[in-house]
């Protein structure tokens, strides 16, 4: 059992600190954030510790400084003043009809009322929230405190019904607005969600409330940074070594592959998903906690309104700013729901072109994807990939990469011939894209259990995967030669950064005959071009 307590069962920032688990000091920000602006909004995907930094702040504006004690805002704060708080979570709002959800925020609102008195007069929520914050004021003394945690979930399972989501969006505008004309009676105001505030249009008068989601300095608010599991965290890292029996750098390389990846600005701290983290430090594994919270069924419900292969054609897309950042409900591809939702994240930005090249941020965001998508694109369920899985790591481990490509050909023979349309199949092109989505997500797969790196789905179909003693390097090419192929990987020098690796190198050719509908041909050579197998078909 660790000695560490971890907050995976709770955000509530009381409770974290009275009962004494690990807690990654954000405090010198919010008390940064809380002197620089009066209007906050940040953007960060779902199980980022949004709610524990909202809860946070309340304890702060409350004055609960004993909550504090060690924190890097002892040192910075001299006066702790008490000041009224209203804290709204609308996630309690969301999966609702319009009238629900607003007889729930009047019932949230009430909750105040109880403490700061009503106006008969005032009906409406947005009329109730205004009397609300002036009697909070005038009964105190001090300016009010807004909390508004995930302020865009009442909308987002209406992104596609477009009547109720224009009738919720005017329901939460009547009540947001109060905010914009309340200014002199307001402390600081700080609003979390998913989307970005002015994709949802409710925020369009609030034109004075700072979008920090895409400032350096705040890239670290939410979520751990590299440089806080190095420092604070790294007993936490080593008593999970230990029980792992790895060395420290093997867990710190394991960690950094499931977990690492986010940024969320040009030049982005590394962040790693808090959620999933602590969960795998308190157990002791390599867990994938992320999609088993319910996030996979409200993806492929966002999902099925376009074409569900796309979402994965976005894996290493290079883009402008506009063109992931733009509003979900009116884009015209699922790119835009991915980045804002944590599914895509920054991988690098180029100042000249202005350009960002998004990436899946990790292996358990990329797996989660494909396994969650599996089914859905290749009509095979769950289980046939797992077994696929582990059949091929099966014989990669044992240095047997023809064994792996057998267990693959078994299983693409097994999938509809009416999986694309005849009018696709036609298509030279996207028969191609059809099998190089196939083998990545095969890959892709593979990677929970092998090292697998797979280069894109419509660019390279190039995949190295890794075991202990092998590293192998295929070019897969589909109505075209195993010749032209392995000349591919020679030309492009895909097997040289291994070389000096120390494990053996094997390269592979595969061609894909979009007439028998499956592997046709493979050709396994060494590093000096010597061919260890071939199969025809």
């Amino acid at each position: 059992m660790s000695r560490f307590r971890y907050p995976v069962d709770t955000d509530q920032f009381q409770r974290i600190r009275e009962d004494g688990k690990v807690y990654v000091d954000k405090t010198g920000m919010m008390f940064e954030l809380v002197d620089r602006y009066q209007y906050v909004f940040l953007a960060r995907p779902r199980r980022f510790g949004k709610s524990l930094l909202c809860n946070t702040f309340k304890a702060y504006f409350q004055g609960q400084k004993n909550l504090f004690e060690g924190l890097k805002i002892m040192e910075l704060e001299k006066e702790w003043k008490t000041y009224p708080v209203l804290h709204f979570t609308m996630s309690g709002l969301k999966n609702l009809k319009i009238s629900e959800a607003k007889e729930k925020l009047e019932l949230f609102i009430s909750d105040y009322e109880g403490v700061y008195g009503r106006n008969s007069l005032e009906t409406s929520p947005g009329a109730r929230f205004r009397g609300l914050i002036h009697r909070a004021c005038e009964q105190t003394g001090e300016k009010v405190v807004v909390i508004l945690d995930e302020y865009d979930a009442p909308a987002m399972r209406l992104l596609y019904e477009k009547e109720q989501l224009e009738e919720m969006r005017m329901m939460l505008r009547e009540f947001y607005q109060v905010l914009k004309d309340e200014g002199a009676y307001l402390k600081f105001v700080f609003i979390t969600g998913v989307t970005k505030f002015s994709q949802m249009s409710i925020f369009s008068e609030l034109n004075n409330l700072n979008q920090i989601s895409m400032i350096d300095e705040y890239s670290g608010l939410c979520g751990i940074t590299q440089e806080e599991l190095d420092t604070f965290l790294r007993p936490c890292v080593e008593e999970y070594a230990g029980a792992l029996q790895i060395t420290t750098d093997e867990a710190y390389a394991l960690l950094k592959k499931n977990y690492d990846g986010y940024h969320f600005s040009r030049n982005s701290e590394d962040v790693y998903a808090p959620f999933s983290l602590l969960n795998a430090l308190d157990g002791g594994n390599t867990d994938y906690y992320w999609f088993e919270s319910g996030t996979t069924t409200s993806l492929i419900e966002h999902l099925q309104h376009y074409p569900i292969k796309t979402a994965l054609e976005y894996d290493g897309v290079e883009v402008g700013i506009n063109e992931f950042n733009v509003s979900c409900e009116n884009a015209s591809t699922p790119m835009p729901l991915l980045y804002q939702s944590g599914y895509l994240t920054i991988d690098s930005y180029d100042p000249l072109l202005k350009t960002f090249t998004l990436h899946f941020p990790n292996l358990e965001v990329r797996e989660g994807m494909v396994s969650g998508l599996m089914p859905l694109i290749l009509k095979r369920s769950t289980a046939d990939g797992n077994s696929l899985t582990r059949n091929m790591a099966s014989s990669l481990f044992k240095g047997n990469l023809p064994g792996a490509l057998t267990a693959l050909r078994s299983y693409i023979a097994k999938i509809p011939y009416d999986i694309i349309p005849k009018e696709e199949w036609d298509d030279k092109e996207s028969r191609e894209s059809f099998y190089k989505l196939l083998m990545y997500m095969a890959f892709s797969m593979l990677n929970s259990i092998v090292d697998t790196e797979v280069k894109s789905v419509l660019g390279r179909a190039d995949v190295v995967v890794k075991t202990k003693s092998d590293i192998y390097v295929l070019e897969l090419k589909v109505d075209d030669s195993v010749d032209n192929a392995l000349a591919q990987i020679d030309s492009k020098g895909y097997a040289i950064p291994y070389e000096s690796d120390g494990r053996k190198v094997t390269k592979c050719g595969v061609s894909i005959s979009s007439e028998a509908r499956n592997i046709v041909h493979w050709r396994v050579v060494d590093e000096e071009g010597n061919v260890i197998d071939e199969q025809i078909f």
